[in-house]
């Protein structure tokens, strides 16, 4: 009889290092089926974030589609890039195209010349007030919402008339160009449905968005007016083509030439309202309409 080897590992050593192989194999073989499963799903994250950012991009890039320099304005939309509003409804105006080769360079004008179309109204006549808004911009919400109805009374009354000239001077914090799509869709809703205006104006500001970002999408646009009462129908071509768009361009190309300064950029009788200067709207107009001096 050969006498055993004491190095030599028993059957069952053997049998328990055979199984403590398989384990580590086994191991192995789990956390490589693991690593390629998360590989997997990562690859599938990626694939999904890049169709994302490129369906993303692609949005952005429509919404700031190249935009000619010339265009129609609206039904009742005048050659000063507004739309007045008097007491039988609105201002009539002849058909009107608009070009911002027209439009003076930014220091052309002499500093001081109001903007074309601001002029006091004669006596006898319903004053003047022009006011210059971007629908993007929060003080312009503070100041529709604290005086819109007051506006309306006095157009209503026959007192003045309103003329409201829409900007986009806010587009430069809008991923989305939101002041002009926002101003285009008003105008639409000008051309489709022209009794809905004031209505649609009013909800564009309760319903502005925080400043800055995308803004409202053009379906939300399409709702806001839908609430008002709007044929969204009818509405829904004229928004997706811009048609407005230029208009709305050459209303802000006047805004800057003459150096409005900002918004809301309100004139009564031709003259300038300065919040900070001239107290409240309310009394400063009141003031004006009846032949105060305005203060200097």
């Amino acid at each position: 009889m050969t006498p055993q080897n004491p190095n030599t590992p028993s059957k069952a050593e053997r049998n328990s290092a055979a199984r403590e192989r398989a384990r580590q194999i086994r191991e192995a073989q789990q956390k490589k089926e693991q690593r390629t499963k998360i590989l997997t799903i990562w690859g599938v994250v990626v694939a999904v974030v890049a169709i994302i950012a490129v369906v993303a991009l692609v949005v952005v890039n429509s919404m700031k589609a190249e935009i000619p320099d010339a265009g129609p304005a609206p039904q009742y939309g005048n050659e000063n890039g507004g739309v007045t509003l008097i007491q039988d409804g609105f201002e009539e105006t002849p058909d009107v195209t608009v070009d911002l080769a027209n439009v003076p360079e930014q220091g052309e004008v002499e500093e001081g010349t109001l903007p074309p179309g601001i002029e006091a109204a004669p006596d006898g006549e319903p004053a003047q007030i022009v006011v210059y808004v971007d629908f993007g911009c929060p003080a312009c919400k503070q100041f529709e919402l604290a005086y819109g109805e007051y506006l309306t009374e006095l157009v209503d009354s026959g007192e003045a008339t309103v003329e409201y000239r829409v900007v986009n001077f806010l587009d430069r914090v809008s991923s989305t160009n939101y002041s002009s799509r926002a101003a285009n869709a008003a105008s639409c809703v000008l051309d489709v449905q022209p009794d809905k205006y004031s209505d649609y104006v009013t909800a564009l500001f309760e319903n502005q968005p925080d400043e800055g970002g995308a803004g409202l999408d053009n379906d939300t646009l399409r709702s806001i007016a839908e609430e008002v009462g709007v044929d969204a129908d009818g509405l829904e071509d004229c928004m997706e083509a811009d048609t407005y768009r230029p208009y709305v361009n050459y209303s802000n190309a006047l805004f800057t030439a003459y150096g409005v300064g900002g918004t809301p950029g309100v004139y009564v009788q031709g003259e300038k309202y300065n919040s900070q200067e001239d107290g409240e709207f309310k009394t400063y107009a009141e003031g004006i309409i009846n032949g105060e001096e305005p203060k200097k």
